[in-house]
């Protein structure tokens, strides 16, 4: 019985593994489009799409990784920069088919936002890393690449808008470890997570919302007419 146990163990963990290499690749897809949309609106040629797409899909990703210590995701897995090339030249050939290509970029956007901060926590929960470090880690893998297509690409970054970005990747990934904290199984705890990252994003584009912003006195403190 207990080989039987080993292998049926093995295979569930295997089995998770994949459903999370999925779900990865699906994120990088997304995130890829995001950047491919930009360079749509930039009217540039298929590498200028590649080169933006790549850059989004493992941008945060790539920062997560090498603050973690862990070799590079994409170098390991080359599938990761396939995932990108190829989610970039649908969008070259698709984008001309979208009405409105920003409000298409905010939403899928959104979609990657959500999925990136949950699998980044993932990532740092599974290194044996606390809470307020696999929240961060979440964050960076979420916000990092968006902000690098968008300083690519001459945009004001979707990160400093006013409407809620980063703190919605922070939903994200505590609502994941909120539910892992309750014992819900990791990829119901994943899906849970992005869910809640994302109806938060998701409620700051449709109705504006953000948080309040600092707003500087009549007479600045740091300068000659404060003194």
């Amino acid at each position: 019985m207990i080989p039987v146990s080993l292998a049926t163990a093995s295979e569930a963990v295997a089995a998770v593994e994949q459903a999370l290499l999925v779900v990865d690749l699906v994120a990088v897809a997304v995130f890829a489009i995001s950047g491919a949309l930009v360079a749509a609106r930039k009217e540039m040629d298929p590498v200028g799409f590649i080169f933006l797409g790549t850059a989004t899909g493992i941008g945060g990703g790539t920062f997560r990784d090498l603050v973690l210590g862990v070799p590079l995701l994409w170098v390991q897995q080359p599938v990761y920069l396939w995932v990108c090339i190829i989610a970039s030249l649908a969008t070259f050939w698709g984008a001309r088919l979208l009405g409105s290509r920003y409000r298409a970029l905010l939403w899928m956007d959104a979609v990657g936002m959500a999925m990136f901060a949950v699998a980044g926590t993932q990532k740092a929960t599974s290194l044996g890393h606390g809470p307020l470090v696999a929240t961060l880690m979440g964050v960076f893998t979420a916000a990092l690449g968006g902000l690098v297509r968008d300083m690519m690409a001459g945009e004001e970054p979707l990160l400093f808008h006013r409407e809620i970005y980063a703190t919605a990747a922070v939903v994200a990934g505590l609502g994941y470890l909120g539910l892992l904290a309750l014992g819900i199984p990791g990829e119901l705890a994943g899906m849970g997570g992005f869910v809640a990252g994302f109806i938060t994003r998701a409620a700051a584009i449709r109705y504006g919302l953000s948080l309040p912003s600092y707003r500087r006195p009549d007479r600045p403190l740091d300068g000659p007419s404060g003194r």
